[in-house]
């Protein structure tokens, strides 16, 4: 969880006794949450006047600023007044579940971002169940209201019908409702009040986000997020739930579930948030977030105590992974040309050391000792995983993404459904609706909010969905948006096929040509360009009609007493169609695999042979 060193203005001194205030802001992606934590900063005096900042400072991830999501949970304070309050950015999209569910645990309200056109979403109805199930008081902030299809009052009522649907208490049910529009740093109690600020805001969090407890005793903390420091190893970060942690007082960490004491230790260095710095402090109190040096076994959800009172708190629940893949050695012809880790010992340590943060993660062991099963909460889950580790240097194979299957009360399999969400234009729905019938779509609401789009709801098996998003990006000629989440686990929908057509396998090694390109391109979509080096049984494009072909690449024009080599009409060639790690994990079939390295995507078939693939798809049949 890395955070930026921006100086803050103000001197943070002594936190012990200040009044404070946990909150946590959860949103459904691009619905504005990370531009208005920026604002909140600037408004609080976190920077000087002339101190430059970067638009949506708190995505601090190179991934989370290229695809605009927020991936990682990150903290940051301000002070308003007399009071400090401790904020989380919270991830957006479920499938980064693992990190919203132990970020709730450190606060004590939330602020719930609605889009003043698009209303609750999917990922919204996600955190917003986890927030209520933890009895957190919302605040709501209907956000975007000047834009030309906002309907702030509908959007309103949507909000409360949601709420009643998740079995809202009543403390939660009469949270106060204010409007904004987070780009111009702007919060308002009524639609009428005048605009100036975002003070609305502030003077709502003060008064209706209760103050933590202050519980007298000996130190009890949950470690929510881990972090890594150079100078001082891990660092464990949660909130102080009870008593004090004091510089070279001793401490234990505790497991959930075993009261046995797994380490014992001093804490070397203690750190507060300030803005979105950390400012280290000689002692910290109870229910203020810390970051805590000094132990080098840290796990999340485990408890550091103190030696007289070694009592775990209450582990982080964190929902079962619902997808897998086989992630294994890159046997290719080209393997070890562009990776530095390469070696199924880097890989797997890699992994390892991501199970220690990334809680909603699993990885096993198989037969094969160069291949892991690791599973997780979605294909964005685990491509945002693989994308990283790719930026490190790590080249690795990747299987296509299997939903995991588990038996029902009475024996029966049943496998993960989605909950979808698509607004789609009207004179485009007709395919969208076909398309997610053919793949057992369910549609359980329709809906037309007027301006032209209509939303669908639809119940369907997780696997359908898979390799969907660039049918649909196609049918909606880029219009439409589409968005999931885990709902729930449902008979299993039997076999299902969700790639019509096949692919063009190349035949042999050598590098691409553009007069055999020329030759295939009105019978197929291609993968590649000219010069691209290739080899036997890599996947270089579509064909336009079931069934793989098998095609030659690198095959030039031949020299004849007729004609040189090189004369001959001008081949143009439309550009390939670029795949990204998330296309590629929709789009391969169970005998296919993806080629990952820091430099390179490629699609391959398992066995590169023609003939090894022709006897094992004779055996299987």
């Amino acid at each position: 969880m890395p955070i930026r060193n921006i100086e803050p203005v103000f001197h943070l001194g002594d936190s012990l006794g200040m009044p404070i205030r946990n909150i946590a802001i959860i949103a459904h992606v691009d619905h504005g949450k990370t531009t208005l934590v920026d604002h909140m900063l600037r408004q609080a005096g976190t920077f000087r006047e002339n101190q430059q900042v970067e638009e949506r400072v708190m995505d601090s991830n190179p991934l989370e600023r290229e695809r605009g999501i927020t991936i990682l949970a990150k903290n940051l304070s301000v002070r308003w007044g007399s009071t400090k309050i401790n904020i989380v950015d919270t991830p957006g999209h479920s499938d980064f579940g693992g990190e919203v569910e132990r970020i709730l645990r450190m606060v004590d309200g939330v602020i719930l971002l609605v889009d003043a056109a698009e209303g609750p979403m999917p990922q919204t109805r996600f955190v917003t169940r986890k927030a209520l199930e933890l009895g957190l008081q919302p605040i709501v902030v209907v956000n975007k209201i000047d834009r030309s299809d906002a309907d702030p009052l509908r959007v309103h009522d949507e909000v409360l019908e949601l709420f009643m649907e998740l079995d809202a208490e009543a403390h939660q049910l009469d949270a106060p409702f204010l409007y904004a529009v987070g780009r111009e740093g702007v919060a308002i109690r009524e639609l009428e009040d005048e605009r100036r600020d975002l003070s609305p805001l502030f003077e709502t969090i003060l008064k209706t986000i209760p103050a933590p407890r202050q519980q007298q005793g000996p130190l009890q903390m949950l470690i929510s997020t881990i972090d890594y420091s150079p100078y001082l190893g891990r660092l464990a970060i949660g909130r102080i739930e009870r008593g004090a942690a004091r510089v070279g007082e001793p401490i234990v960490l505790v497991e959930h579930g075993n009261d046995q004491v797994a380490e014992r230790a001093r804490v070397a260095k203690l750190f507060v948030f300030a803005g979105l710095a950390r400012v280290e402090v000689e002692e910290g109190g109870a229910g203020d977030i810390v970051a805590l040096a000094g132990l080098s076994n840290v796990e999340i959800g485990a408890t550091v105590c103190d030696p007289s009172a070694p009592e775990p708190l209450e582990g982080i629940r964190v929902e079962e992974p619902t997808v897998s893949v086989d992630m294994m050695v890159n046997n290719s012809p080209f393997s070890g040309r562009e990776g530095k880790f390469v070696t199924s010992r880097q890989i797997r340590e890699r992994l390892m050391r991501e199970l220690e943060s990334n809680v909603a993660l699993r990885v096993e062991d198989t037969d094969s000792p160069d291949t892991l099963t690791v599973s997780g909460r979605g294909e964005l889950h685990l491509g945002i995983l693989m994308e990283t580790m790719r930026r490190e240097g790590y080249e690795f194979a990747v299987s296509r993404p299997r939903v995991i299957l588990r038996k029902g009360p009475g024996g029966e399999l049943l496998e993960p459904y989605e909950e979808v969400s698509v607004d789609v234009p009207e004179t485009l729905m007709g395919p969208v609706i076909e398309k997610l019938g053919q793949r057992r779509g369910e549609m359980t609401e329709m809906r037309n909010p007027g301006g032209g789009l209509v939303r669908l709801v639809y119940r369907m098996p997780s696997r359908s969905l898979f390799g969907y998003r660039s049918e649909f990006l196609s049918d909606t000629r880029g219009e439409g948006t589409l968005h999931h989440q885990f709902l729930d686990y449902g008979p299993y929908a039997g076999p299902m096929s969700t790639r019509s057509r096949g692919v063009l396998v190349s035949m042999m090694d050598g590098d691409s040509v553009a007069f055999a390109l020329g030759g295939l391109q009105e019978r197929a979509t291609l993968f590649i360009a000219p010069g691209v080096p290739t080899y036997e049984g890599m996947i270089v494009g579509e064909n336009s009609r079931p069934g793989d072909m098998e095609v030659n690449v690198a095959k030039g024009k031949k020299l004849t007493n007729m004609r040189a080599s090189g004369s001959d009409d001008n081949i143009l060639l439309e550009p390939p169609r670029q795949i990204t790690l998330e296309d590629a994990l929709g789009y391969i079939a169970d005998d296919e695999l993806i080629e990952v390295t820091p430099k390179s995507l490629r699609l391959r078939k398992r066995l590169l042979n023609a003939s090894d693939r022709k006897k094992a798809s004779r055996a299987s049949a």
